[in-house]
């Protein structure tokens, strides 16, 4: 049997909603499902050194939820009652969802920025999977290498894996950014991985010269 265990870490940063980011939670919940939804706060309510989340479990049978709970005591409460508190105040709770809806749309915004200058620079390959992706990170589809040129180059920061925080993108080094990734897809010889996921195509000439802009420090990790 499979048992669901949904991650609930972003809610509202999204879409902008928190019913449409939790649409799936909901539906298993409404089949009866038994599932186990490991929710975080950290994000959407700014509490990182308190960490809170919530632990959501839908369990059928009454011996196994009683011994479920009997693994649960001495929880750290102090973030939870601030969550409780915006979420059971309609005016804070009101408050709350408006500040997550300007959130979500500066993500999108950003992604939306990320993508047409890299169209703009006539950078090789399709970049709709930056703004057909959701949430604060992305996916570029770069490689290692040429991650390692936009680190040692341009001093832009991210994972081997080519993800990139959106969230870390403003007006002021976006343009940065994008010279950064057309400058790295121009000069280095792509992976056959990222060749098969149809991220990136080859362009006809891999080194292409171009000019760099001046060297800011942004961090996309």
């Amino acid at each position: 049997m499979l048992y669901p265990v949904f991650e609930c870490a972003y809610q509202g940063f999204a879409s902008g909603s928190l019913e449409k980011d939790s649409w799936a939670v909901r539906y298993f919940a409404s089949l009866g499902m038994e599932l186990c939804c490991c929710q975080s706060f950290a994000k959407n309510f700014g509490l990182y050194n308190e960490r809170i989340g919530n632990l959501i479990l839908i369990i059928n049978d009454q011996t196994a939820m009683t011994n479920t709970l009997a693994q649960i005591t001495l929880l750290v409460c102090h973030g939870a009652r601030i969550v409780a508190r915006v979420l059971n105040t309609p005016e804070y709770f009101e408050e709350w969802k408006g500040h997550i809806q300007t959130m979500a749309n500066r993500i999108i915004s950003m992604r939306k920025a990320l993508r047409d200058q890299l169209e703009k620079l006539g950078t090789p390959g399709s970049w709709d999977h930056i703004t057909n992706q959701i949430g604060m990170f992305s996916y570029t589809g770069l490689n290692p290498r040429q991650v390692q040129h936009l680190v040692e180059e341009y001093h832009v920061y991210l994972p081997k894996d080519g993800r990139i925080s959106i969230c870390g993108l403003n007006p002021s080094n976006v343009e940065h950014v994008a010279a950064a990734i057309y400058d790295a897809t121009t000069k280095l010889i792509y992976s056959p991985l990222y060749i098969r996921m149809n991220l990136i195509s080859i362009p006809r000439s891999f080194y292409r010269s171009t000019t760099s802009v001046n060297t800011l420090q942004t961090n996309l990790c």
